[in-house]
């Protein structure tokens, strides 16, 4: 018996990742029930994402159990190969797999394969804020892996800036801004960049009282969202 998979695979987010698995055994023809399965987490008793059965060398793997039908064999058990194909990749998906195949016995790779996700930045949201003392702030989150380095551009400001990162999630923040016009952020790592912008105006009404125009526009993207703050 013998089990061979490689130790890491990179996938790109949103998009397919195919998991190679191969495997020997000692018999010469095996005409009885042959089981795939493969696992995520642990080798044993992790949780089964894929699993198919053929009962005999006449008849193909019939898949029992596909995780939200998202994983396919691409390889045929019988000529032993259990390849899966897993679509449309999710951050939960970065999870180390383990393949095993049932025969009369059964065998496990113990390594299994690490999927690692790569992803280019998106800007996932950007605002600006107000504080009790009537300052404003501008705070840019974006998401990517690597995790995306975050600028800030726009008319002259303070160079208060906060940064805070999760994983693969960033959030930096613009501090104390006072003059009007448009603040852009840009997401940029190294597969790719993206961007997003704020206008910020602040109106003197006739009897003093301010007001805020604030207008939200993500750059490549339709969407225009105007508050007014009285």
């Amino acid at each position: 018996w013998s089990v061979h998979v490689p130790s890491d695979i990179t996938g790109e987010l949103g998009k397919m990742v195919i998991l190679p698995c191969t495997f020997t055994h000692p018999y010469k023809t095996f005409d009885r029930t042959l089981t795939a399965i493969w696992r995520i987490k642990e080798p044993y008793n992790g949780t089964i994402v894929f699993k198919c059965v053929s009962q005999s060398t006449s008849e193909l793997c019939k898949t029992a159990i596909s995780y939200k039908n998202k994983y396919k064999l691409l390889g045929n058990p019988r000529h032993k190969d259990l390849s899966i194909r897993i679509d449309n990749l999710t951050w939960s998906d970065s999870e180390r797999y383990f393949c095993r195949v049932e025969l009369s016995g059964d065998i496990h790779d113990k390594n299994g394969i690490k999927l690692h996700l790569i992803a280019a930045p998106r800007i996932i949201n950007i605002t600006v804020t107000s504080n009790s003392d009537r300052t404003f702030q501008a705070r840019c989150t974006a998401e990517g892996e690597p995790a995306p380095a975050l600028t800030w551009t726009g008319p002259h400001y303070s160079n208060l800036t906060s940064i805070t990162s999760m994983n693969h999630r960033v959030t930096k923040e613009l501090q104390s801004l006072t003059h009007d016009g448009k603040y852009t952020c840009t997401a940029i790592n190294s597969h790719g960049r993206a961007e997003g912008a704020v206008y910020f105006y602040k109106f003197k009404a006739p009897d003093s009282s301010s007001f805020l125009i604030l207008i939200f526009v993500p750059l490549g993207t339709k969407v225009l969202i105007l508050v007014l703050i009285l």
